[in-house]
């Protein structure tokens, strides 16, 4: 015996109501996740953007290194959007040439032609002291660099030990 079935017949695929009924779950959930999401997103945005700027810190470090600047060192000059490497001064206000004799402002790879390393757009930074590294890669002064988030006013802090350390912390 062979059961056939009716295309017409009223339990064929879903009902308007089971219908609804996901619908309304999923709305509800989506609705439920939508804050989380964004608190996450912002605290995310905020914490690769200290780590950019931990990283540039860094690079400014290891260029220290390699220019093997005297006294008193290679300058990260921090502004509220941008940093920009600064050899010999951290008042240096002309573009070194092809001799790099400092005082002078580096230009090179991720930097505009002022010098400038933009950071991302949402953040802005402030600073105690503008680090200062020495040819051997160790500060002149410890410091702290505050990354800021616009929108929520979090921030992230981060900090340059004596022995040249760059960190990223609360």
């Amino acid at each position: 015996m062979t059961v056939r079935h009716d295309a017409k017949s009223s339990d064929a695929g879903y009902s308007m109501i089971e219908l609804a009924l996901v619908l309304t779950i999923v709305g509800t959930l989506c609705a439920l996740a939508t804050p989380s999401f964004l608190t996450y997103y912002q605290a995310s945005r905020l914490r690769v953007g200290a780590e950019e700027v931990a990283a540039f810190v860094n690079q400014g470090r290891q260029l220290g290194i390699r220019q093997n600047v005297a006294n008193p060192g290679l300058c990260v000059h921090v502004t509220a959007t941008a940093l920009q490497y600064q050899l010999g001064s951290c008042t240096a206000s002309t573009i070194c040439d092809a001799t790099l004799v400092p005082p002078c402002i580096w230009v090179g790879p991720g930097t505009d032609a002022n010098g400038n390393i933009k950071i991302p757009q949402g953040l802005t930074l402030t600073t105690d002291a503008d680090p200062v590294f020495n040819y051997l890669g160790a500060a002149n002064s410890g410091g702290t660099i505050a990354v800021t988030n616009t929108q929520t006013s979090k921030v992230i802090h981060v900090t340059v030990a004596v022995s040249g350390r760059v960190s990223v912390g609360p």
